[in-house]
């Protein structure tokens, strides 16, 4: 095989505790561990990127308040700083994560630049982006604009892939390249974590969510409360948003000697290893990273049938999956796995095989480079009107 030269790309993605965020930074970090220059752009450093790690840097957007605003602007200091920092570091690709406002900012700053500056464009759609904003008569437009204008456009299911032609109408080529997780090595043992958070015989099951509606919260501690007899089990709530507006529901059910919640935790993979199996009752998902995450440590999913949820989960394979809704159908699998400890360790190990085998960096990464240099070979879009200087930082 022929080398292929090392690549300069920009990344935007929203920073902050999220599955694009995450999917997004690690691509960068695993990018740059394979000899590409990378550079981050966004209002704040992404919360897992390493400080001075080798090849990788970090643009801030500055965002200033202006009196002639009622809200601050994003995308056009964004776009800005995106059409900057490709001019002076002369990037070949600008990849960004989520359409709104990334890949409409990516635009904007590619129209910026001298046709010979022109980075190709890679948007990648993670889920609400379509599902949610492209239904939207505000946003699903301007979505479909950046769609057709980028160079190429991903999709992390064939699922997200077929509701992007539906919701938006978008009809032009796509890619399906999946999400992929590479944990880090956690710093304590999982004996040490379950007895931080009192844990000792009980099956401690885990859910990791941004409790959106759409994750169905409600039906997640329903479920639990079904499980018999109740002190045999633990739900731990890895929340990515405040829990207390669920505390109703807790009392309700009689739940509260029974969950454990967290709130923002970075360094999941600490979590992640303590679990014995892990529940999601969500009415949508395009893809369910924390599924995958919880693969990774050999921890099997009772999920709802729904979305790119099967493209990740084998039912009876790897993980055991219900239609949605069936609240009485969840608890019966949990129940079983609670129960049936074999079982239970049987589809652990199956999970954690295929996620290496399917949904590790070194399966996916390549399908991404590969796109990128392709991508390359290809002319511009079209010439840029040169209003970005192009001088040294």
């Amino acid at each position: 095989m022929t080398p292929r030269n090392p690549l300069k790309i920009g990344i935007s993605c929203y920073p902050s505790v999220g599955g694009s965020g995450v999917i997004a930074t690690t691509l960068g970090i695993e990018l740059a561990q394979r000899g590409h220059e990378v550079h981050f752009i966004s209002y704040e450093r992404p919360f897992r990127l390493p400080e001075n790690a080798p090849r990788i840097h970090f643009h801030q957007v500055v965002i200033n308040s202006y009196g002639l605003f009622k809200y601050p602007d994003y995308t056009l200091p964004l776009s800005v700083e995106m059409a900057r920092v490709s001019c002076v570091h002369d990037l070949d690709i600008m990849h960004v994560h989520y359409a709104v406002p990334h890949a409409t900012a990516a635009i904007l700053a590619r129209c910026m630049l001298p046709q010979d500056k022109q980075p190709k464009v890679v948007t990648t759609l993670h889920g609400t982006d379509t599902t949610l904003l492209g239904a939207d008569p505000g946003y699903g437009p301007a979505i479909h604009h950046a769609l057709t204008q980028s160079d190429a456009v991903t999709n992390v299911s064939s699922f997200l892939e077929a509701e992007t032609q539906r919701v938006i109408g978008y009809k032009g080529a796509m890619q399906v390249i999946y999400n992929f997780f590479e944990p880090k090595q956690p710093l304590r043992t999982r004996e040490d974590v379950r007895r931080e958070l009192g844990v000792g015989d009980e099956v401690l099951i885990l859910h990791s969510s941004n409790l959106r509606p759409m994750k169905r919260v409600d039906m997640l501690l329903e479920t639990v409360s079904r499980i018999q007899p109740r002190d045999k089990v633990k739900l731990l709530i890895l929340a990515g948003a405040d829990f207390k507006p669920f505390s109703d529901d807790v009392s309700r059910l009689g739940l509260a000697d029974s969950i454990i919640v967290r709130e923002n935790v970075l360094d999941i993979e600490e979590y992640l290893q303590a679990a014995d199996l892990s529940l999601y009752t969500s009415e949508s998902e395009s893809f369910c990273l924390s599924i995958l995450e919880a693969m990774f440590f050999g921890c099997p999913s009772v999920a709802t049938n729904v979305g790119g949820i099967p493209e990740v989960v084998e039912n009876g394979v790897d993980g055991l999956l219900v239609p949605f809704g069936d609240v009485d159908g969840l608890a019966r699998e949990v129940q079983r796995l609670v129960d049936d400890v074999d079982e239970r360790k049987k589809l652990g190990a199956a999970a954690l095989a295929n996620a290496r085998k399917r949904f590790s960096a070194d399966a996916i990464i390549p399908q991404y480079e590969d796109l990128y240099w392709a991508l390359l070979r290809k002319p511009p879009v079209a010439a840029g009107s040169a209003v970005v200087s192009c001088s040294d930082e």
